[in-house]
């Protein structure tokens, strides 16, 4: 089986080959480029590089979200424009649960946290069982004050890493239980993309590229100007 997986959603931009239980090529790049200018290159690379017939591939692995919008968006855009190209089928994967995927079978507790900003975090709780990743706590939008609160209340280690971790990362080491991931499984990465589609391939999860979506988990900052804009505009007359 061989996948091709793409990663947007955050701070790095992210691509990478795997045929079965081999990773033939990642390419990453965690720099202040915009996706739009690198992502359709970090794919070119890496076929390039690798001489790989991309017509061999049997899916598209792209994380689904949540993230940044604009992330979000260019990566779905690419994904299914590939897979419609190649007739292929496109595997989503929960961005949170991708980035637990780095800390593969550790026996902590896992807190993958996302800058949504507006002093919130897109985040979850996750731990493995038997090889498995397990939710804990579903993914959701929350303040960090909250996120910490909810992890003081286990009784082992809890692992943070993502790309708030720099920036709370005062508050998280308040925590006594509190333990950050290393920078080389702190952020978004495709290999670990495409491993996790492997398992979800198993799963059946694939869909066609015209039902592959990205999920945002809250609205975003235009829609939440809109609305305000509309209730300012309704209480005015």
């Amino acid at each position: 089986m061989k996948i091709l997986a793409i990663d947007s959603s955050g701070t790095a931009v992210s691509a990478a080959i795997a045929d079965d239980d081999k990773i033939i090529a990642e390419y990453s790049l965690n720099f202040k480029m915009t996706h739009s200018q690198t992502l359709m290159p970090s794919i070119d690379e890496i076929v390039g590089a690798t001489a790989f017939d991309i017509k061999e591939l049997d899916y598209i692995a792209c994380t689904s979200g949540p993230g940044s919008f604009t992330g979000l968006r260019i990566g779905a855009a690419a994904a299914k424009g590939l897979a419609h190209g190649l007739g292929t089928e496109i595997i989503g994967v929960p961005t949170l649960e991708a980035l637990a995927y780095n800390m593969f079978e550790t026996d902590k507790v896992i807190c993958p946290i996302m800058d949504a900003r507006r002093s919130q975090v897109y985040n979850a709780f996750y731990e493995f069982e038997n090889g498995c990743l397990k939710e804990i706590y579903s993914q959701e939008a929350r303040s960090v004050d909250d996120v910490i609160e909810k992890a003081s209340k286990f009784e082992r280690k809890v692992i943070f890493l993502g790309d708030a971790v720099p920036v709370y990362k005062e508050k998280i080491l308040s925590l006594n239980n509190a333990v950050l991931a290393p920078q080389h499984c702190n952020i978004q990465r495709a290999a670990t993309v495409a491993a996790l589609a492997f398992v979800y391939a198993k799963e059946g999860k694939a869909v066609k590229y015209s039902e592959f979506a990205p999920f945002y988990l809250r609205k975003s900052q235009a829609e939440r100007e809109l609305e305000e804009k509309k209730a300012m505009e309704g209480a005015d007359k």
